[in-house]
């Protein structure tokens, strides 16, 4: 896994870096600031987040970082994962990239479908941010971000959705994100 995405990762880094300078580098290659987390720590974090659920702040002290270098890690790496696709488990070369691929396979299979909601604790957004309450859950009462996760009947992660704020309801997100138009088209 770290060979695959470690490419992708490097050249989405050094797009950034030059967009960010406006042009070439100024500088040696080496120089400048170095990263706190190295992207094999940067990836071993976002894996026990998505695995674990753990906190940002918990992650930060076990990996001995500040906790926006945790939420920066996991904003970039995430992607990378996603764009990779899921395994499925006992089917070696199967990938599921999308939610499309997740009705597909469980409707061609037969496998029961578990969806659920999971909220994760965040820090406060800055004051003055557009959106700022969008983040404080109704039912933590807490500043939190929901992804919705589906798993087979054993429990076994087959994609983990969109993140979206804590305030919406997983009702909501049924909706806009197209769960329930998938559950309309196809009866699983």
């Amino acid at each position: 896994m770290f060979a695959g995405l470690a490419g992708a990762w490097e050249a989405a880094r050094q797009s950034a870096l030059r967009e960010a300078r406006g042009g070439k580098r100024r500088r040696a290659e080496g120089a400048g600031r170095k990263p706190k987390l190295v992207f094999l720590d940067r990836l071993l974090v976002t894996l026990v987040h998505l695995r674990h659920q753990l906190p940002h702040v918990v992650l930060a002290e076990l990996f001995e970082v500040d906790r926006s270098t945790v939420s920066a890690a996991i904003r970039q790496v995430r992607p990378l994962l996603a764009a990779r696709g899921f395994a499925v488990p006992d089917r070696p070369g199967l990938r599921l990239k999308t939610l499309e691929d997740v009705f597909a396979y469980t409707e061609a299979e037969g496998v029961e479908l578990r969806i659920d909601g999971v909220e994760t604790q965040v820090r406060r957004p800055q004051a003055g941010r557009p959106g700022r309450r969008a983040f404080v859950s109704g039912k933590r009462k807490q500043n939190t971000v929901k992804t919705t996760t589906f798993s087979d009947g054993q429990g076994r992660l087959l994609l983990s959705g969109l993140v979206r704020p804590g305030r919406m309801h997983d009702q909501t997100a049924l909706r806009t994100e197209g769960i329930a138009e998938q559950f309309r088209t196809r009866p699983v």
